[in-house]
């Protein structure tokens, strides 16, 4: 059987390392490539092509709900699992409306990490033990066919966009980041305001923070009980 390619995705690089010497053990998989974010997996994705992508959420630049989605569109064969400490329901329904296959806690054991990489790789769908097994019908949106991808308020560049201004980003630093001109970063951060219905940076920051789309911790003031206008 051929080795399956596994790629890690992780800004932390003491839990890369980590996860990487685990999977060492293997004979059946090899880890290919290490992210330290959204955006660096979106390349390395397309550059080695794995079988099986090993995705936190919580990560600077890009996240891991976004990254999966935009990996998807270029590569939809690959497995997406995600792998972190989150264990709320919103997080868990994001990344499978995404188009994850898995959810996977980091304190999890080296064999729940190799039951779940395989059981993806055989088609199925997998779900920490924590959270309740094998069932994810209670994690996902019912009006999302399965293979699609939940819609969002936001597209795709204006989800980038936000996260990138929550983490203090200049309009310049966020044009150089995305390839993009100034000007195009402008309308899209007033697109943001218009759809969101926010009239300032840290109102969209707040906004970000609630929805998961940034991991900035702006202290406990903001992890109140409003509902947010959903992303996606």
């Amino acid at each position: 059987m051929r080795t399956k390619k596994v790629l890690i995705v992780e800004n932390h690089t003491i839990v890369r390392q980590g996860i990487r010497a685990l999977l060492s053990y293997t004979d059946d998989l090899e880890v290919i490539a290490e992210a330290v974010d959204g955006r660096d997996a979106l390349r390395l994705a397309q550059e080695t092509r794995p079988d099986v992508i090993l995705m936190d959420i919580r990560m600077p630049n890009l996240n891991g709900v976004d990254a999966c989605r935009q990996i998807l569109k270029e590569l939809p064969s690959a497995h997406i699992i995600a792998l972190t400490l989150l264990t709320d329901r919103k997080s868990v329904q994001n990344m499978f409306d995404a188009g994850a296959k898995g959810y996977l806690l980091k304190d999890s054991g080296l064999d729940q990490l190799l039951h779940a990489i395989r059981t993806v790789l055989e088609g199925k769908q997998y779900l920490a033990v924590e959270l309740g097994g094998p069932d994810v019908t209670d994690y996902r949106d019912p009006d999302v066919p399965e293979g699609k991808y939940g819609k969002s308020l936001l597209s795709s560049r204006e989800r980038e966009v936000l996260q990138l201004v929550a983490e203090g980003r200049t309009t310049r630093q966020i044009a150089d980041e995305l390839g993009i001109s100034v000007k195009t970063v402008e309308t899209h951060r007033h697109n943001l305001m218009q759809k969101t219905h926010l009239r300032s940076i840290a109102d969209l920051t707040k906004y970000a923070i609630r929805n998961g789309i940034t991991s900035v911790d702006l202290g406990e003031e903001l992890n109140d009980d409003r509902n947010p206008v959903p992303l996606t």
